[in-house]
């Protein structure tokens, strides 16, 4: 176990840091097991300029149960490092007690039992609230950012093309935005919303695909506290990579290293004092992008998920992931003086949402926006006695549940589940609903496909999603988690080279090698190819849960990572 001091190596870099946003009077309050929104929201200002992050809220309107991830490894120079640190080492490192508001906030560690104590988190009601206090405490001197993967991975958001998300976004106002998922709703109706939003979206590395140049604006620059502040859009690069392509035709992305610095110094050559990437590359992209781009003062971080409580800091870039689901808000304090960052004060925020007062103006809002689908939203499928969650490197119960329905249903001998990281969990002893099974798989690609591979082409396929994951070189990760599978174990080296990490594969339901050169019956879902044909997969699960109304979902011991089971 590195020490804490090793692990946050550089962490005095900048002058005025108080160290994490959950030290001092909100650390003893959350040892006592007691919160108020007045502690939650507590900060000390400092300097001239307050920028606010939210990322990967992926359409959650309402509160959630969100299990981070017990699993979460990196490879490389980064292993260890977080974010690649979870459960009981996130709590050491971070000096967390076990138990407390934090360790539920930002762990697996005991999550059934913190969750019947505290509660749901998130809500864009009461993230409204936050917002609202800082604006009303600092004034103009505020920036509002959001990270992407807005406007996707609800009921709502499917049935209104993201109207919902786009109108309760516009109500909080955002000064700027870039994306990912937003782009599965298609060129047209991605265009349309752009062109009606009332601030900028950004996407520095967004090409048009024929001419190769820019499809958007790649950065703004904002006045705030006297200090000129550049922020850069970054989408996710691989978008039509992970998602399809023909969704999107017209549009190429990309890292495009060489276009940051580009837009870096165009932007100090605009006068700006600090440069900001709203980036949606996901963590360990972003930390290898820092290292090789000079002039970034800050990286906002986002599509990996990542809740980290303090910064981690590259050389002079400070890195901040603010988690997703709408758990946190990130609260970024900045002295800009003399054409320069001098110091910074930083607090990611837990939005406890039986503590944070919801908005009355937001609530509304929300409330209007769901009504016409209340009826189907929370409409009764079955009754779970396990707890149901997507994280996790290798395994998650809710994925389990969706590759067991696969089998069934489509009558396969083998599923595959892609590893979306987008995903409420649901509590054992709770009914799940319509929301439940859509907030898992809402989305604009969800035909189950049925057809047969040979095992050769299962291996391939396990071969190439593990080495999106598990690439030494951040710059080939594509950030989500390894495919899921039912009716069949393997095993996985994560250290291993590219075509060489899987082994060990069997099918289940005999105990058998799967053979290269035989043919298998396999079910899947979110297929990237556009003539994918079968029936939508929240149909699949509810036709499962039709047959099995009371589910639970046994241990994972199928997938062995070297000499661990997960």
């Amino acid at each position: 176990m590195f020490s804490r001091r090793e692990m946050l190596m550089g962490a005095a870099a900048l002058s005025a840091i108080l160290g994490s946003g959950l030290a001092g009077r909100w650390s003893r309050v959350a040892a006592q097991q007691s919160l108020s929104e007045q502690d939650l929201l507590a900060f000390e200002p400092l300097g001239n300029v307050t920028i606010l992050h939210l990322t990967d809220i992926h359409a959650q309107l309402m509160p959630v149960y969100f299990r981070e991830p017990s699993v979460n490894l990196g490879v490389g120079g980064v292993a260890g490092l977080p974010p690649h640190v979870s459960g009981a080492d996130f709590l050491n490192l971070y000096g967390i007690e076990p138990g407390t508001p934090e360790a539920y906030a930002f762990t697996s560690e005991d999550f059934l039992s913190l969750a019947r104590t505290y509660g749901k988190m998130g809500g864009l009601d009461r993230i409204a609230t936050i917002v609202k206090q800082v604006r009303a405490e600092r004034g103009e001197d505020v920036l509002l950012l959001d990270g992407g993967d807005t406007w996707q991975g609800s009921y709502t958001s499917l049935q209104t093309k993201g109207q919902d998300m786009v109108d309760a976004m516009n109500s909080l106002s955002p000064d700027a935005m870039t994306g990912h998922w937003e782009f599965t709703y298609g060129t047209e109706r991605v265009q349309e919303i752009i062109d009606g939003l009332p601030f900028p979206f950004l996407g520095s590395n967004i090409f048009d695909a024929e001419w190769d140049e820019p499809a958007f604006e790649a950065y703004k620059m904002f006045e705030k506290g006297g200090a000129k502040i550049a922020v850069i859009g970054q989408a996710f690069p691989y978008t039509p990579i992970a998602n399809p392509r023909w969704m999107f035709p017209n549009w190429s992305f990309g890292i495009r290293e060489e276009e940051v610095a580009k837009n870096v110094a165009a932007a100090r050559e605009e006068g700006a004092d600090i440069v900001v990437l709203l980036s949606h590359n996901g963590f360990d992209v972003d930390r290898a992008l820092a290292a090789r781009v000079e002039g970034i003062d800050v990286i906002l971080t986002g599509h990996t998920h990542d809740a980290i409580p303090e910064p981690v800091i590259v050389g002079k870039t400070l890195l901040i992931a603010s988690g997703s689901h709408g758990k946190f808000v990130t609260r970024l304090d900045l002295d800009v003086q003399d054409g320069a960052l001098k110091g910074y004060r930083h607090k990611l925020i837990p939005v406890f949402s039986d503590v944070i007062k919801p908005d009355a103006d937001m609530a509304k809002l929300i409330a209007d926006i769901r009504a016409p689908y209340e009826a189907e939203l929370s409409r009764e499928l079955a009754t779970t006695e396990s707890l149901l969650y997507r994280r996790g490197n290798f395994n998650g119960t809710f994925d389990d549940l969706i590759c067991q329905a696969l089998l069934d249903v489509r009558e396969a001998d083998i599923s595959l589940s892609p590893g979306f990281r987008w995903g409420t969990s649901v509590l054992p002893g709770q009914k799940i609903t319509v929301e439940d099974v859509h907030n898992a798989c809402s989305m604009t690609y969800p035909s189950a496909y049925r057809n047969t591979m040979t095992g050769q082409t299962l291996k391939d396929v396990l071969e190439d999603v593990a080495d999106n994951l598990f690439n030494k070189d951040p710059y080939y990760q594509q950030g989500g988690d390894m495919v899921r599978v039912g009716g069949m174990g393997y095993a996985i080296n994560p250290e291993g080279e590219m075509g060489s990490r899987i082994s060990a594969m069997t099918l289940l339901k005999t105990g058998e090698p799967i053979e290269a050169s035989k043919e298998y019956t396999v079910a899947g879902w979110a297929s990237i190819n556009e003539a994918t044909e079968g029936p939508a997969i929240w149909d699949v699960v509810e036709e499962f849960l039709a047959r099995n109304p009371v589910v639970t979902v046994e241990e994972n011991q199928s997938v062995k990572v070297e000499s661990r089971k997960i």
